[in-house]
């Protein structure tokens, strides 16, 4: 078991989940990543992740309909 914190970048532009996991790493946290909401959704519940960084605007569902769906999930 680890005691870092463990963020889920949630973005559909991979350079920017790339950058931002990067940047995460320097200062030590774990991180994930999902590129799509749909994706999002199933690591979170799979991952319980501490922080989920979430794109506002993604195709196929944006953040703000992915944060209401983890919202309405009971493991959640």
């Amino acid at each position: 078991m680890t005691n870092q914190r463990h963020v889920l970048v949630v973005d559909d532009e991979q350079a920017i989940r790339e950058m931002v996991v990067m940047n995460l790493e320097l200062v030590g946290y774990q991180c994930s990543e999902a590129s799509n909401s749909n994706e999002g959704f199933v690591s979170v519940i799979e991952l319980r992740p501490d922080v989920i960084l979430v794109d506002w605007m993604m195709p196929n569902g944006s953040g703000v309909e992915l944060i209401k769906r983890l919202r309405k999930h009971p493991a959640t």
